[in-house]
This record gives C-alpha cells, sequence and structure tokens, in this order.
C-alpha cells in the first residue's frame, strides 16, 4: 500500500516539477514526513536519491523542443549542485532532525513570501 503513496507523490511532484519547475523540496519532502513517516534526513536523503535516475527526462525533452532549455547554464548548475549537494548534506547529518526540520519549514515559508509579494 506504500507503494501507491509512493507513486502518488511522485506523480505529484513530476506533474508539479514538469509545470513549475518544483518537486523534491516543495512536494516530495513534505510529502515524506507527513504521509509516509520519514524524518527529516531520510525525506531529504530520498529525495536526493531520486535525482540520480532521470526522471526528469521527458521533460526536459519537452522544454528543449520549445526552445525553454540552456544546457550551457545547466552544466554549471549541475556542478555547483554537485559541491552544495555535498556541503549541505554535511551540515544537515550535523544537526538534530528538529532543528533541521524547522530550518526547512522557515526555508519554505521565505520562498513562499518571496512568490506571492514580489513583482
Amino acid at each position: 500500500m506504500k507503494e501507491l503513496l509512493y507513486l502518488g507523490l511522485g506523480l505529484t511532484a513530476g506533474t508539479l516539477s514538469g509545470m513549475f519547475g518544483i518537486g523534491g523540496g516543495t512536494i516530495l519532502i513534505p510529502g515524506l514526513i507527513f504521509l509516509a513517516g520519514l524524518s527529516q534526513h531520510e525525506a531529504q536523503g530520498t529525495t536526493l536519491a531520486i535525482m540520480l535516475l532521470p526522471i526528469g527526462l521527458l521533460a526536459v525533452m519537452r522544454y528543449y523542443q520549445s526552445g525553454h532549455v540552456h544546457f550551457y547554464v545547466a552544466i554549471f548548475i549541475c556542478i555547483g549542485f554537485v559541491i552544495g549537494g555535498l556541503l549541505g548534506a554535511n551540515m544537515a547529518e550535523a544537526l538534530p532532525n528538529l532543528v533541521l526540520r524547522k530550518m526547512f519549514g522557515i526555508f519554505l515559508m521565505a520562498v513562499a513570501f518571496y512568490t506571492v509579494f514580489s513583482k
């Protein structure tokens, strides 16, 4: 039965990722914590593991066909992401679960505030 929950989370995150460029941090992490009962660390680690597979391939192909993909930019972001991912994982592992979860919530609130009130 958990498999259906995971499939549903993946479908939701994939759909919203294709529509808005979001998914892991805004859909999967809260879903894995509140619906699947994972800890903040487990949810973040699992979400990062998902990105290792070519899950966005079809969405990227569609955006590429419309001329909306800048591979040159993406290469540099990927390099930074690899380094930042390691740095961030090291920092997160040093924090207690409750502290990490509260920091994550504050981050989401800041993003939401900026999204709603910016021009």
